[in-house]
């Protein structure tokens, strides 16, 4: 239904109209879902000297955050049907855990991420310093590490330095996903909280072991952070590491701009990783400045004829003798020759995608040869994909990973389980995980940002109908 305006009048004489927003609260598993006899406990928090809670310390079910926070403010565009409200993260005053009874596992996987260590130091960290809980145990070399590895028992002083170092300390990999074997080993271990760190193959597969855990109602409560440098996953802020990912895609696309200026028709090209989304390349490009040509998976280019890339770049190495163009990882894929490789997925499930910047480079190259023969013409191609994942979260990320931690150990200990912990418009929340896991955050190019790159590059809209 339609939410009618109502009018105040301001205390300087001012008719204002104010609105009223429907919003309803998308349910969070719980514990007690499965085990209607759980009780809860007063939280360790009352006691633990480093904390003097007040009123307002502890959050309750009533605080929440609402999905979305822009609006027309006409009749027609504030249907209650679309606003979605999330728990707030945070702590609580009921627990359904008793710290000495806690044995708690986290697993890394897929491919590594800036902050992997930092979130695992500060998961350690804040079971142990806040809530008194010291049975904490890491899980190497991903998913598989649940049954094919010992498990590495973990504490405060053996992860004091982790967050200064790249990379992961407990091992990732990617497959190995056995949901039965897993979850026996969950039962066998005695785990009985799990926090799971991973892009969307892991989220799939983190949504699995709970419906698994709250079919054979196991007292676990299971909470996934979600991991991806390409931040294409949906509902949340933005994935963490994803801001260091800029930060060292702009140093290469400052390499690439060197290298172009430094040579007569000069091409630095710079292929970042993005498989299905473009956020990174986006980013960059608007960071850096430098950047003539953005490629991004959510906006198809094509190369020859007018509007195409080749018709502007030689636009644009007449006009400056130089250019840099940056594609993102997932662009062009429909345009490079298909072989049996294309249709292959790598363990995780995620398709396997062709080498986009390399193709690039060689038609390039072929175009040039073709219709300026004899001219000079370099193309240097940068692709610092590992690089930038294998660096040290800096220091936004860092916050970031730690806040991420502790509102995962927050939501455990209050009895959620089947979620994940991110932002939703600046604040902390707890969502499900099966909404999450079939979320995408793309690129929407329709929007002010891609409309601020269009603007920054100058670069075609690659509109086919337009330029025919």
């Amino acid at each position: 239904m339609n939410v009618p305006p109502k009018t105040k009048t301001h205390q300087d004489g001012q008719q204002l109209e104010t609105f009223s927003i429907n919003a309803t609260l998308v349910r969070l598993p719980h514990l007690t879902d499965f085990l209607p006899d759980l009780k809860p406990n007063v939280t360790p928090l009352e006691s633990n000297h480093f904390y003097h809670p007040s009123d307002t310390f502890y959050l309750s079910h009533s605080d929440v955050i609402i999905r979305r926070t822009i609006y027309d403010l006409s009749a027609t565009s504030l249907s209650s049907s679309s606003h979605l409200a999330y728990l707030r993260a945070g702590p609580r005053k009921q627990v359904f855990y008793q710290p000495e009874n806690v044995r708690a596992a986290i697993v890394t996987c897929g491919g590594l991420c800036p902050g992997l260590n930092t979130v695992i130091r500060e998961l350690v960290v804040g079971l142990w310093e806040q809530y008194g809980v010291q049975e904490i145990f890491g899980i190497k070399a991903g998913y598989r590490g649940f049954y094919s590895m010992d498990h590495v028992k973990l504490d405060v002083k053996m992860v004091n330095n982790w967050h200064k170092i790249g990379g992961t300390v407990l091992e990732t990999s990617r497959g190995g996903f056995d949901l039965q074997k897993i979850v026996n080993a969950i039962e066998h271990h005695g785990y009985n909280q799990v926090y799971i760190i991973g892009g969307d193959g892991a989220l799939r597969g983190a949504v699995n072991i709970f419906n698994e855990i709250q079919r054979r109602k196991l007292y676990v409560g299971v909470a996934a952070i979600p991991k991806t440098v390409d931040n294409d996953v949906g509902i949340i802020d933005r994935s963490f590491g994803f801001q260091t990912a800029v930060e060292k895609a702009q140093q290469a696309i400052s390499a690439a701009h060197v290298e172009a200026e430094s040579a007569p028709n000069g091409i630095g090209l710079v292929k970042l990783m993005g498989r299905t989304t473009g956020h990174i390349a986006l980013k960059a490009t608007l960071s850096s400045r430098d950047v003539d040509c953005c490629l991004i998976p959510e906006n198809p280019f094509y190369l020859e004829g007018k509007g195409g890339l080749f018709e502007f770049l030689d636009d644009r190495l007449a006009q400056n003798g130089h250019a840099v163009v940056v594609v993102a990882e997932g662009a062009g894929q429909d345009m490079i020759p298909r072989t049996d490789l294309a249709s292959q997925k790598d363990e995780s499930g995620n398709p396997v995608f062709l080498d986009v910047g390399m193709w690039l480079k060689g038609e390039l190259k072929r175009w040039w040869d073709r219709d300026h023969k004899g001219e000079l013409f370099t193309v240097k191609y940068i692709d610092p994909t590992y690089m930038i994942r294998a660096v040290t979260a800096n220091a936004t990320d860092s916050l970031y990973c730690t806040l991420l931690a502790h509102s995962a150990i927050h939501g455990v200990m209050a009895g959620y389980t089947g979620f994940v912990a991110g932002p939703i418009n600046g604040n902390y929340a707890y969502i499900p995980m099966d909404e999450i896991a079939v979320t995408k955050n793309e690129v929407n190019t329709k929007d002010h940002n891609w409309a601020w790159v269009r603007s920054v590059t100058t670069q075609p809209d690659f509109d086919k109908t337009e330029n025919s």
